[in-house]
Parts: structure tokens; sequence; C-alpha cells
């Protein structure tokens, strides 16, 4: 069964930045959409950002401006920088692949941003 593989969460200071990447543990055929959702303590879910396999990128109000989505389609792949860290942007982070036939989640990745 496929699963998707998510790295690079942390501690971070405010202002600090970090990288968060999701793959694919097998193949799953061309991504239709790919995004990150974040989860914050005692919150919703929320949208980060996405990207279509058109490319079409979208960004939620949460992290717009301090974040940047991208992927390498050919790993299967979907990366989340994130920038200017601020306190409230502490939650876990779950990665989304969907493509024909898969609709996946990532295990979650914890970013703590904190001095």
């Amino acid at each position: 069964q496929v699963q998707l593989v998510e790295s690079g969460g942390g501690l971070v200071q405010p202002g600090g930045s970090l990288r968060l990447s999701c793959t694919a543990s097998g193949s799953i055929g061309d991504p239709i959409y790919m995004a990150w959702v974040r989860q914050p303590p005692g919150k919703q879910r929320e949208l980060v950002a996405s990207i279509t396999s058109a490319g079409i990128v979208y960004y939620g109000d949460s992290m717009k401006g301090r974040s940047t989505i991208s992927r390498d389609t050919a790993k299967n792949t979907v990366f989340l920088q994130m920038d200017s860290l601020k306190p409230e942007d502490t939650a876990v982070y779950y990665c989304n692949i969907q493509a024909p036939g898969h609709n996946l989640w990532g295990q979650g990745a914890q970013v703590t941003v904190s001095s």
C-alpha cells in the first residue's frame, strides 16, 4: 500500500525557515493535486497551499507571502518552504496527494515555532 512520507518538521525560532517534504512510497501515477494542510493545537485543519497538475497554485491566508509550494512530479514529491515563521505557525502539517485512484495523506510533521 502506497504511503506518503513527510520530513523536515522540527523546532525553529521565530523568523526562521523550514522546508517540508512529502514523498509517495510507491507508484501512484500522475498526481492531479498536491497540498499542505495544517492543524494548530486546539483548532481545525486549514489549507496552507496547493498546486494542481496544471501548475495552478493557491495559498491560504495564514501563510500567504511566507510560504512556497513546489513539486517534483517525477518523484511524486511535494515541498513546502516556510519563511519568517511565527509562533502561530506552530501546528502539525499534513501533505495530501491526489492521483487517479489515490487520495493519500501524510502522517503529519510537527512544526514548533518558539524561542
